[in-house]
């Protein structure tokens, strides 16, 4: 096997959870084949440069395998090389992502019944 469309091999390198999925994100612009807007039956051949953003997350991958069938996952990550710059960037976002989330403080809930009325209390100047 040569080539394989890009929405199957997106879906078989377990990106996407379907096919669906994976031809809506290359259609949304969220891909990018050497360089360029490619659509989803465009084929992908070994040694290909893909860019895939995610979310935040933005993978810098390079085609190693082609295969039109989805497996296991130690399977589906022999398929592609990631960028190791690529893999850097996104652990640093997804650790400022983790430490943003760490230093927001949630409040504790709405007020009780004692709280609210204590509320009101002050609110009206008793």
């Amino acid at each position: 096997m040569a080539d394989v469309r890009l929405d199957k091999w997106l879906w078989a390198a377990r990106f996407f959870k379907t096919r669906a999925l994976a031809a809506d994100a290359v259609e949304g612009g969220k891909v990018d084949l050497n360089g360029e807007k490619p659509k989803r039956a465009k084929h992908v051949k070994v040694g290909d440069q893909l860019k895939l953003r995610l979310g935040p997350a933005e993978y810098l991958l390079t085609v190693h395998e082609v295969s039109e069938r989805r497996g296991p996952a130690a399977a589906a990550a022999a398929l592609y090389q990631e960028d190791a710059a690529g893999r850097k960037r996104r652990e640093t976002l997804a650790e400022q992502h983790r430490l943003a989330r760490a230093a927001f403080a949630f409040e504790a809930g709405k007020p009780s019944k004692k709280q609210r009325r204590e509320i009101t209390r002050f609110k009206r100047g008793d």
